[in-house]
């Protein structure tokens, strides 16, 4: 009886593990490449800063200060890249909504109202976010957009 059981719940239980959606992730060859076009474009923009990359879940999967960048941008970096990856928009965003007097959002988790920071999404999936700071605002997400141009031309 129990043979006759396993054949028939065995094929039905391997069907339903098939159907299971497959998940894209930034794996360290994706990393290498954004930080690798971001660094290139700080330094065409001759500017010192801190590139940050965090997966989906805002965990720190790379993090690096030029040397003349100051130590604040360690956290504002982390914080940029954590806030594009909780929300899935820029942080520029963040910023945008507390001009407009809408202060309340300082308070959500993750909330990091400064611009720098930018979801990294491929074929409509968030994996992550990442952030730039050192520079003035626009340029250190102009560094960030690098990073995310390079890996989605690969």
């Amino acid at each position: 009886m129990f043979k006759l059981l396993a054949l028939i719940f065995i094929p039905v239980m391997s069907l339903q593990a098939t159907d299971l959606p497959s998940r894209k992730y930034l794996n360290l060859a994706a990393i290498k490449t954004m930080v690798a076009a971001s660094e290139a474009k700080a330094k065409e923009l001759n500017v010192e800063v801190t590139i940050c990359i965090v997966d989906e879940s805002g965990n720190l999967l790379f993090l690096e200060k030029e040397d003349g960048a100051s130590l604040n941008t360690l956290q504002f970096a982390q914080k940029k890249a954590r806030h594009a990856a909780a929300y899935g928009s820029p942080s520029r965003e963040g910023a945008e909504s507390v001009k407009k007097g809408n202060l309340e959002v300082l308070a959500f988790p993750n909330f990091f109202p400064n611009q720098g920071g930018l979801p990294i999404k491929v074929e409509g999936q968030l994996l992550g976010g990442i952030a730039a700071s050192g520079a003035k605002s626009e340029i250190d997400e102009e560094i960030a957009q690098a990073g995310i141009d390079a890996l989605l031309k690969k």
